[in-house]
């Protein structure tokens, strides 16, 4: 436990520096700042005025933004610090996954380098935008079941991940993803344990096992995975409405309505769920030239060495879950797919590559179980890790606006006409 809570502290402090560096740049609003930031601001009015800003999200991301402008400011690090803060926890939370799935240090530790240079969690963390807070709330959530998933009694573990996905959904609605997917695995498993469904060739890393959970029942789980997510969610909203029911539940109207249908016909940037994994159509955060050969950029991409390779893992994976039906590629599938797929099944046809900001961040757990299966040598692992690091420092001069770059190094990083 002392080591966990080492290593986790060294791997937030590093996160932390390298996020922090630059943040302020640029100092004005770029991207879909222009809407969050103003939403916190109207939240440190004495009287919340109306209409209220950006009502299509929960408030809890705008909530810690806000708090943040007060303590440091209304200016760019007021902004943007809550960003590399939750930023840094997701990568905490990534090694926590890690130890749940691998039970060692070394394959965590791995997975959560992996899942920082992935460009993806690095960008996303620099801006004040509400995608983040999902993703580290929800990845505290996944490593709390993911712990709790081989015990006998995972009550504790199911309850913190019910608390952590409350947080995520009061962001965004679509921390709802990974809590559907628990649903879905603990449904799933009661269901075939009632079939009284046996393994011939029964093995212990199975992912389902007649005798999991025994004392795990319907009012735990409703507890679990329904009440504690919901009530830790609808928390989130006493500070803007008090304990007023009907307005509560009125927001929750206008958030239904807002995130079912297409608020633009279109935009320059967008793109469909399909394409997201192949990094065909990345998001331009900030594109301004400088002087005549400057330009200060920020695109959210991806790491093509990271993310390209990391579909070949994640086919590995079900191989082996198909074949061997083992516990940790089951897990890693699950909150691979669960997340990315979803968006496939939202009537919105307005979509950003940014939505696979989570599924991308756990396909680092899907290289790790790729590069250490079977007679793997070990420093194959930590070789991939290092590719995955020049790859993103290759990236830095259009991930950071702080750093500049000239025309003619964009010019070398785009290699497709659709990434410009």
């Amino acid at each position: 436990m002392m080591r966990t809570g080492i290593v986790a502290a060294v791997l937030f402090v590093l996160a932390h520096f390298a996020m922090l560096i630059g943040v302020t740049t640029p100092e004005k609003f770029y991207f879909d700042e222009v809407h969050y930031v103003p939403a916190a601001r109207q939240m440190l009015e004495p009287v919340m005025p109306e209409p209220k800003l950006n009502p299509m999200h929960p408030p809890l991301a705008k909530q810690i933004i806000a708090l943040s402008i007060h303590s440091f400011g209304d200016g760019p690090l007021g902004w943007r610090y809550p960003g590399v803060l939750f930023g840094s926890l997701a990568i905490v939370a990534v090694y926590l996954c890690g130890l749940a799935l691998f039970a060692a240090q070394g394959p965590a530790i791995a997975a959560s380098l992996l899942a920082f240079f992935n460009q993806m969690l690095f960008v996303q963390s620099r801006i004040a935008m509400l995608d983040i807070f999902v993703l580290a709330f929800g990845l505290f959530a996944i490593a709390a079941f993911m712990h709790g998933f081989r015990r006998q009694r995972p009550h504790l573990w199911f309850a913190l991940a019910g608390v952590g996905f409350g947080l995520s959904i009061g962001c965004k609605w679509s921390g709802l993803f990974a809590l559907a997917v628990c649903i879905v695995i603990v449904a799933l498993i009661r269901l075939m344990q009632s079939w009284r469904t046996q393994f011939a060739d029964a093995r212990p890393d199975d992912w389902y096992r007649p005798d999991l959970w025994p004392g795990f029942g319907r009012w735990q789980f409703a507890a679990c995975f329904v009440l504690i997510p919901a009530a830790v969610y609808l928390a989130t909203f006493i500070p803007l409405y008090g304990f007023s029911v009907r307005e509560i539940l009125e927001a929750q109207r206008r958030i239904f309505s807002d995130n079912t249908t297409t608020a633009i016909a279109g935009h320059t940037y967008m793109s469909s769920w399909p394409s997201w994994p192949f990094l065909v159509r990345p998001v331009w955060y900030l594109f301004d030239k400088i002087d005549d050969d400057r330009i200060a950029a920020m695109v959210f991409l991806g790491n093509p060495l990271i993310l390209w390779p990391a579909l070949i893992a994640v086919a590995i994976c079900l191989r082996d879950w198909i074949v061997t039906r083992r516990v940790d590629a089951f897990l890693v599938l699950a909150f691979y797919f669960g997340p990315y797929l979803a968006w496939a099944l939202l009537p919105r046809t307005l979509g950003f590559i940014y939505y696979y900001l989570p599924a991308a961040t756990t396909a680092s757990f899907a290289l790790v179980y790729a590069l250490k299966r079977g007679s793997m040598p070990g420093w194959l692992l930590w070789a991939y890790v290092a590719v995955g690091f020049a790859g993103f420092a290759a990236m830095l001069p259009i991930s950071a606006a702080f750093i500049g770059t000239s025309m003619a190094t964009f010019s070398r990083l785009m290699i497709f006409q659709n990434w410009i």
